[in-house]
């Protein structure tokens, strides 16, 4: 520096010389800037998570990888959300809920000369928000599926009575998912919900509610609780108890009024006053003189159960505690005109069989044909020999007689009503009735026609068959002339044609050991075989095809009572 130049040095104001000094620090620092904004660019501050996921000091490729994988593993497990007291689960992939990783890594690293920034890339960053996205489709879509499993449904009031006391149901607000709002509540706290999720709800108010439970309370439960009611027609009449009452009631909240099962009404003021009852007779078809006559029906006269379910709501509402009930004429549904109309006039199908000398099994015969004579079966209708028997029982008549039990030749109550069966079978077979079950015993009887026969065994063997036709058919059964004899009246509508092939396939009797006490040696008098046999119904003149069945004979054992290892 020359002396000038010093000289002018020397003599410059302090000022200009500190602005010289501060400008060289500003670049300095400038320049150090740009340099640690350059060299945090790729580098996640320390201690910084996003969602709980630690990404620190990471490379951008490694934080993109580690968070990545992540929230692969974070959306696909199932998030707990809850209403109230209800809970369900969602998938959040599935719910259209997301996470744009590559947004939330870039936030994180990248050039930049934001001061605040760089700051946290110096200190640590701390949790940082993840870039989270939504398809609001999926996920209203989503709540609205939950929603049915988180809804909770308001209970309305409610008043039932329980032997006789009247139970009362509170009403009760319920609980319905508020998908728009849900939906705005997970998008924000998806990834930041610890446990379960609280969603918020509406609360719709039950149909019927206080305003109405009171009105019932006041105007039904007070007063048929009150006392007794009367029943009276004309000079009849019955006492209903405030139990009877309560046990038929029902009360209609939405109205609210009372109304009473009409048919337990009806029968419980009957059992109080039969005369109250008088529904006149049935008509019935019955066999008199050999042939069927129509009993005529009677006209009786009855309660209208719309009127006395009416007059006793009135009263058990009321200080007025009597029902002047209407009698009205009472016709049986099955009257005279509906009995001549079923055509029952003639013989339709007819089969005897012969009997044996036991003269106790004829006994079960004759008791078995008195108790289904008079059977009626309407069009549609399946006879069961069984439910027309009723209970095989001493008491009733039958007794102990021959039976095949096992294989064996034994005694059992009602022993011989196999030949009642076989007999009615066949009627109906001729009269072309449909064949609904039959079970042909184990070993032929020579009494019978070969495979067309039918065992019994109740309960669980029966025979039954259906009528067929647009005509009621009636059962005629009875012993004579040492013979089973069974009729079915009606009105002809089939003709039928039946077979019976030879016999094939015989087998001979086996000898056979029987240590029952009550053993009852056989000589195996009849050998076993195959038959088949069938029928074509014709109607009209037209064919409605054949029907033809296949049954197999054991040959008759020869027993021997006892054991082989004495004989």
């Amino acid at each position: 520096m020359s002396e000038l130049d010093q000289a002018e040095e020397e003599t410059r104001p302090w000022y200009r010389k500190s602005a010289v000094i501060v400008g060289a620090v500003i670049g300095v620092l400038l320049i150090a800037y740009l340099v640690l904004a350059t060299l945090t660019r790729d580098r996640v501050p320390a201690n910084t998570t996003v969602a709980g996921v630690e990404l620190g000091g990471m490379s951008a490729a490694q934080a993109h990888e580690a968070l990545d994988a992540a929230m692969s593993e974070r959306l696909a497990e199932p998030l707990e959300v809850a209403a109230d007291e209800a809970s369900a689960e969602l998938i959040p992939k599935e719910a259209g809920l997301g996470v744009d990783v590559d947004a939330t890594v870039s936030r994180l690293t990248g050039f930049t000369l934001n001061p605040r920034v760089l700051y946290e890339r110096l200190t640590g960053g701390g949790e940082a928000e993840a870039v989270t996205t939504v398809d609001d489709d999926a996920l209203v879509g989503a709540l609205n599926e939950v929603s049915e499993t988180l809804a909770v449904p308001p209970i309305d009031a409610d008043v039932v009575f329980d032997g006789g006391d009247p139970v009362i149901t509170e009403p009760k607000e319920g609980t319905e998912l508020d998908v728009q709002a849900a939906a705005d509540v997970l998008a924000r706290e998806f990834l930041t919900a610890e446990g379960t999720l609280e969603l918020p709800v509406t609360h719709p108010a039950p149909d019927i509610g206080e305003e109405e439970l009171e009105t019932v309370r006041t105007q039904i439960i007070e007063p048929l609780t009150s006392g007794p009611v009367t029943v009276k027609a004309g000079e009849h009449s019955a006492e209903l108890s405030v139990e009877d009452l309560s046990l038929l009631a029902t009360v209609d909240m939405a109205e609210p009024s009372l109304t009473f099962d009409p048919q337990g009404l009806r029968e419980i003021i009957i059992e109080k006053a039969p005369g109250l009852g008088d529904t006149g007779k049935e008509a019935r078809i019955v066999i008199d003189g050999g042939k069927p006559v129509v009993v005529p029906s009677t006209v009786g006269m009855s309660m209208d159960e719309d009127d006395l379910v009416a007059k006793v709501s009135t009263a058990a509402t009321s200080t007025d505690r009597v029902a002047e009930v209407e009698m009205t004429e009472a016709e049986p549904e099955f009257n005279t005109e509906a009995a001549t109309k079923l055509g029952v006039k003639e013989v339709v199908g007819e089969f005897n069989t012969p009997l044996t000398a036991d003269r106790v099994r004829t006994k079960n015969l004759q008791v078995g044909t008195s108790k289904i004579t008079n059977t009626l079966v309407k069009p549609g209708e399946t006879f069961s020999l069984l439910q027309a028997l009723g209970p095989v029982t001493y008491e009733r008549g039958f007794v102990d007689s021959g039976v095949v039990d096992g294989g064996f030749a034994t005694k059992a109550l009602g022993g011989g009503l196999s030949q009642l069966s076989t007999t009615t079978m066949n009627a109906a077979f001729f009269a072309g009735m449909d064949l609904v079950e039959f079970r042909q015993h184990t070993r032929y009887f020579s009494r019978y026609p070969e495979g067309r026969e039918a065992t019994l065994w109740g309960p669980s063997l029966d025979m039954k068959w259906k009528n067929s036709t647009d005509y009621g058919v009636l059962v005629q059964a009875f012993v004579a002339n040492n013979r089973v004899h069974v009729r079915l009246w009606s009105t002809k509508v089939y003709d039928v044609k039946s077979w019976t092939s030879k016999r094939r396939n015989i087998t001979q009797p086996q000898v056979v050991y029987n240590s029952r006490p009550n053993c009852t040696p056989e000589h195996g008098t009849t050998p076993g075989f195959t038959v088949d046999f069938g029928r074509e119904r014709i109607k009209d003149g037209v064919s409605l095809g054949k029907e033809s069945w296949t049954w197999t004979y054991n040959a008759w054992p020869i027993v021997r009572c006892g054991s082989p290892s004495k004989q």
